[in-house]
């Protein structure tokens, strides 16, 4: 059959028709709204680098929370950006930490909304590094400890889920067996399983304040020339008992995704990063593109590489927008 007896066009002409054949269909539930916890009151402190996102207090938290949920989304992550740091992150696992404040805050005001911990300390040691320091480096096994200890308050504070993303090996069998040894089997994990060592990081490290003081994190993040590595450590993950799977950046990584879609069958996760937004709204913002067209053909093609779910700075515009038609 060729041209002119078949016509791809003919399915094409209007919006209905469109609609009609459409292939993969972004929803506001595929999306997941981060938000940065801090202490104080009544703080919405803009992020330079990150237009429309702020450092939020527990009262404005769980504010911005409240709108996600209205808007339909059904899931916030958590990052913590705490006054005091030092070398083992001790403030991490602080039963009254700023993400374990806003944790019972939220599930008390909106017990219904997902809530979602990012598990982590490169935001409270003050190194800036995922673990502990031995020797110039970061030592993966006694870090474990200090990272169940942290999934641990965060569970206890009412996390539905907690999401380690520290690219330890091992991570996720520890913080299961800590979880079900405090009667927290419930707790879901997702794990950060293939996380790359990114330049689109960058504004999220201001927002986090996370930068390492000293070397970088190739030494445990993945090198981005990698894939066949991804299907390694998803596979690890899966063993040691993820209940989700991510990846991270996203875009750059649209056949990671697709990749580890076609050959695991938990629930996939991918994280639209820091980098990846500021540059839309860097360049809506000078008027080189159209934001809301690009922001959504983004977030389709993600979901069409394989995600389940997209973690988006974008969370609440395109839930507008989808909500919009």
């Amino acid at each position: 059959m060729f041209f002119p007896e078949y016509r791809p066009r003919r399915l094409r002409r209007s919006e209905a028709l469109r609609k009609m054949v459409r292939e993969t269909t972004l929803l506001v539930e595929d999306l997941i709204y981060p938000l940065f916890a801090v202490s104080g009151q009544k703080v919405r402190r803009e992020i330079s680098s990150m237009p429309g996102i702020r450092h939020l207090s527990t009262d404005c938290l769980v504010e911005e929370a409240a709108k996600a949920q209205a808007a339909g989304i059904p899931a916030v992550l958590l990052f913590g950006v705490p006054e005091h740091k030092d070398g083992e992150g001790s403030e991490a696992w602080n039963d009254a930490g700023i993400v374990q404040q806003a944790v019972s805050a939220i599930k008390r005001e909106l017990p219904e909304l997902v809530v979602i911990t990012d598990v982590c300390l490169c935001a409270y040691t003050d190194h800036g590094h995922c673990g502990v320091i031995r020797n110039g480096e970061v030592d993966n096994d006694a870090t474990l400890k200090l990272l169940s200890a942290m999934a641990l308050s965060h569970a206890r504070a009412g996390a539905d889920i907690v999401a380690p993303s520290d690219m330890m090996d091992g991570r996720v069998g520890a913080i299961r067996r800590t979880l079900d040894e405090n009667a927290l089997q419930n707790t879901a994990i997702m794990s950060y399983a293939i996380k790359y060592a990114s330049a689109y990081y960058g504004p999220f490290r201001e927002a986090a304040e996370s930068a390492p003081r000293f070397g970088d994190r190739r030494s445990y993040q993945m090198d981005p020339a990698n894939r066949r590595e991804a299907l390694r450590e998803a596979a690890l993950d899966v063993e040691e008992g993820a209940d989700f799977l991510m990846v991270k950046p996203a875009l750059a990584y649209l056949d990671v995704i697709r990749e580890i879609r076609e050959n695991f069958h938990l629930p996939l996760a991918a994280y639209n990063v820091s980098g990846e937004y500021s540059m839309v709204k860097a360049s809506a913002a000078n008027g080189w593109i159209d934001e809301r067209r690009v922001v959504l053909e983004n977030l389709t093609g993600i979901k069409r590489a394989g995600a389940d779910l997209i973690i988006s700075y974008h969370a609440l515009d395109a839930a507008s927008w989808l909500r919009d038609g």
